[in-house]
């Protein structure tokens, strides 16, 4: 067993259900989602997407592009959760809350298929 693979696959798959935890619950209501499980799911996200660096194959591009894609989406919604709460002047309301937990839903698709690449590579690899 690869102890850099299980490594690679424990985090792509922590990246995935953290943000799927994060993303579960009603989209307005910010009592279903919790700002510490999206900083987790932030940074979970980013470790993968330095571990995906430096693989040269085709899926490993293409994992790393989703990485990015996540990356992106889950450091917009961290941006929208602090603007709502320190700068603006209303605090977290629903349209607000819907918009972070829209950007986790797109970030949770791109975790989806990277695990799936995760899972082709591994089938094409072993044949």
């Amino acid at each position: 067993m690869n102890r850099e693979k299980v490594i690679f696959a424990f985090f792509i798959v922590l990246a995935l259900t953290l943000n799927f935890g994060f993303f579960l619950g009603d989209i307005d209501n910010p009592e279903h989602h919790n700002v510490f499980e999206l900083f987790a799911a932030t940074i979970v996200s980013m470790i993968c997407t330095v571990l995906k660096f430096g693989d040269r194959t085709h899926i490993g591009a293409l994992m790393l592009a989703t990485s990015l894609v996540a990356d992106l989406q889950l450091v917009v919604a961290a941006v929208i959760w602090g603007y709502a709460v320190q700068i603006s002047g209303t605090g977290m309301t629903p349209d607000m809350i819907s918009s972070v937990v829209s950007l986790s839903g797109g970030a949770v698709l791109a975790n989806v298929v990277s695990v799936v690449l995760l899972m082709v590579e591994t089938i094409v690899v072993r044949r």
